[in-house]
């Protein structure tokens, strides 16, 4: 959608999500074609940004490197990497910024907001293309990542509006009463790698919008999207100090500003282990804190696709081929246990093999790939350990032999029959592209094994059966339901996303709840006599 020009309490048309791009369309192909020739170009060692604290660029002299996960000798870019010195003076300056954009009127941040969304949709080939390049996206996942950003950035700043004036209060005589929203202070913002501009921007910009000042402390393994991101955030005009960048290692930088004692919270998204130490640290209250942080988090899940002996076998093969191995796996939605009915079980496995073979492996700059390499070495390794316990837990039905490119880290979709429930196959998140399918007796065995997890984000559920969809809607416990549909792809607005248990803190992001974690409720109440 289009709203340039549009700014002010009332003025914002109806949120729609923004249109994915079609690539089948021929002019819409060509111009993608050459925005990833061009960033490709452009990208290198000599690509450099720095940090940025206050609105001072800051080359520190060290480096957070990133490479290109299809072709990992060749480096994308270099991104100034911080110390713990850093980490107190970007607090200083969103502190001292926050003093200001506080009391900044909700139309002016809305406002604000709306040019990053004007300028991130002006460059949507180019966020896309680096994201091919720097995350190993295929063409349309990295589209796909630029529309969700705006989507973001369109919903919460109307979400603004809403949330930025007087609350309704009941009437009591006598008293001349009101409830306010105000924002919490300076927050930082952890977001992950496999959705390096949506998750950043969303987070980046609930913060902003809602009145508080952020650190945006990018992931190790695209940190020059979000310079990119940040480069746009000033020339949108944000105020220096109201979004800083501070990028560097986890332990000395992303846990020393989580342990900081005037960061007011915390906004997180990554794996459980990262995510409870953050959780952990942020508890303690640390000299001269004068609050509990407030921690939103989201870390991932071990998401189900159930099905019972009614379901349209077709429909639900192609589901979960592209919710298993969609983006090889790295998506915290992504399918992980296929959990079947018996009478159903092998011609299910059967069609989800024929499926899982018509996926083409290669280097997604070519438009006819569907699957690119692993982000990083370490996702490789982890994803070849899980492999290595499945010829021990399971029976491998698909991925060995499987051709892959020799240079990048591929790993071949693998399928896995045979898997207990209790397994490691069966309880721990893999996050990449093995699927674990687990055989039950009916589809009560098959809700109970679903639910038979520490996580609970997404699942999904496929049945002709009204009367079992509606008892999956009481009794499967995750953040993200779908029922006769893949467990991937929720939608701003559409599909608010967040899980239950240790998914995380079910923030439900795009979701009109979303915002009040950004903000606290205070009431004022004046007699009138």
């Amino acid at each position: 959608m289009n709203t340039d020009g549009l700014h002010g309490m009332g003025e914002y048309p109806p949120f729609v999500n923004e249109p994915l791009g079609d690539f089948h369309d021929p002019a819409r192909h060509r111009s993608f074609a050459e925005a990833v020739a061009s960033v490709d170009a452009e990208v290198g060692a000599q690509w450099e940004r720095p940090i940025t604290i206050a609105g001072e660029s800051i080359f520190t002299g060290r480096w957070v490197v990133s490479t290109d996960p299809n072709h990992p000798s060749r480096v994308v870019g270099r991104v100034a990497s911080g110390s713990g010195e850093d980490v107190e003076r970007a607090v200083v300056a969103a502190e001292t910024a926050f003093a200001s954009w506080s009391r900044v009127p909700v139309a002016d941040r809305v406002a604000a907001v709306h040019r990053v969304s004007s300028l991130v949709r002006d460059r949507r080939d180019q966020f896309a293309a680096a994201m091919v390049i720097e995350a190993g996206k295929t063409w349309g996942e990295a589209d796909a990542d630029v529309a969700e950003a705006i989507d973001f950035c369109e919903f919460y700043l109307r979400d603004a509006l809403r949330l930025g004036g007087p609350q309704p209060v009941a009437h009591r005589a006598g008293t001349s009463n009101r409830f306010v929203y105000v924002p919490l202070g300076v927050g930082v913002i952890i977001p992950p790698w496999n959705f390096p501009l949506a998750i950043a921007v969303g987070m980046t910009m609930a913060a902003v919008v809602t009145g508080n000042t952020a650190i945006l402390k990018p992931s190790s393994l695209t940190p020059a999207i979000a310079a990119r991101f940040v480069d746009l955030c000033a020339e949108a005009g944000l105020p220096a100090g109201v979004v800083n960048f501070l990028g560097g290692p986890g332990e000395e930088v992303g846990m020393g500003l989580v342990a900081h004692p005037r960061v007011r919270f915390i906004s997180f998204t990554g794996s459980r282990e990262v995510g409870e130490l953050i959780y952990r640290t942020a508890s303690v209250v640390a000299p001269g804190q004068k609050w509990l942080k407030r921690v939103v988090a989201e870390m991932g899940g071990k998401n189900a696709i159930v099905l019972d002996e009614t379901a349209d076998l077709d429909a639900a093969a192609t589901a979960v081929a592209a919710s298993a191995f969609g983006f090889g796996g790295q998506k915290c939605s992504a399918c992980s246990r296929l959990i079947v009915v018996d009478s159903v079980h092998d011609r299910l496995v059967e069609l989800v093999i024929e499926r899982t073979k018509q996926i083409r492996i290669g280097d997604p700059r070519d438009f006819n790939n569907d699957l690119g390499a692993l982000a990083s070495a370490d996702q490789k390794r982890t994803a070849e350990r899980y492999i290595a316990i499945a010829h021990e837990e399971g029976k491998v039905v698909y991925g060995p032999g499987v051709p892959v490119p020799a240079t990048g880290h591929y790993v071949a979709p693998h399928i896995v029959t045979e898997v207990a429930s209790r397994s490691r196959l069966g309880q721990e998140e893999i996050f990449g592209p093995i699927l674990s399918v687990i055989r039950a007796t009916d589809f009560d065995d098959a809700i109970r094994i679903a639910n038979d997890t520490d996580f609970g984000l997404t699942g999904a559920v496929f049945s002709r059966d009204e009367a079992r969809l509606a008892r999956a809607v009481e009794e499967y416990q995750c953040g993200n339901l779908y029922l006769n549909r893949k467990c991937t792809g929720a939608f701003v607005g559409v599909e608010p996303f967040g899980g239950f248990n240790l998914s995380g803190t079910d923030s439900k992001a795009g979701g009109h709840d979303y915002l009040l974690l950004f903000l606290q409720g205070k009431s004022i109440s004046t007699p009138t006599t």
